[in-house]
């Protein structure tokens, strides 16, 4: 009886492991967001890794969503923050009402001109599903993120990640890129302060 309540066991925790290992190769064992590299607008390549000490707010945009305008927003926060430490990111997907419909050139030259983005974007990429870029599938994963995981819900859902690479706070489309609620977060982090609560703001 004893033999075989050992092996169970250690059938169990082979299990478990496997499981854990087979579900965590695509994320090299660590929860930092340093561990991705993904291609600019302009195909070069985009080394999260450099950004190491710098607080990043990483935003799925579209060039015709209803929340388009936030772009402005999104400049405005580079401008202010940008010299402190901040690094807002952008990453155009098509995935939601078809709204970013154009190419890596097309989406460059519409962000330029109307609204002098200066900031990094990213090119265009899947956000959701089994196919979604390896680093919105880290970004999503409950487990990894049991907080701010989940589904990408709509265009302009926001992640803001600390200077170590992790993960802490989201928010959703309606919550504006100047807002308070990420603004004090952003002073925070900048300020090499711990966050009293790292829940999620709430989705769309």
């Amino acid at each position: 009886m004893k033999i075989i309540f050992i092996m169970t066991l250690s059938l169990l925790i082979i299990t478990l492991y496997a499981y854990s290992a087979s579900s965590d190769d695509l994320y090299d064992g660590s929860h930092s967001i340093h561990q991705f590299t993904m291609k600019t607008l302009d195909n070069d390549d985009f080394a999260f890794s450099q950004l190491k000490g710098n607080v990043l707010l990483i935003v799925n945009v579209a060039s015709k969503c209803g929340f388009t305008e936030q772009y402005r927003d999104l400049q405005t926060l580079y401008e202010t923050y940008g010299k402190k430490g901040l690094v807002v990111i952008g990453i155009p997907s098509n995935d939601f009402g078809e709204q970013e419909p154009g190419s890596n050139e097309e989406i460059k030259s519409f962000c330029t001109l109307n609204y002098r983005v200066t900031f990094p974007m990213l090119e265009k990429s899947i956000v959701k599903g089994e196919n979604a870029a390896p680093l919105y599938q880290f970004l999503t994963n409950k487990r990894i993120h049991p907080k701010t995981g989940g589904r990408i819900t709509w265009n302009f859902n926001k992640f803001i990640v600390d200077k170590n690479g992790f993960v802490v706070k989201r928010f959703s489309s309606f919550v504006r890129p100047t807002s308070k609620k990420i603004t004090q977060v952003i002073d925070t982090l900048l300020e090499n302060q711990l966050l009293e609560d790292s829940t999620s703001h709430g989705t769309l």
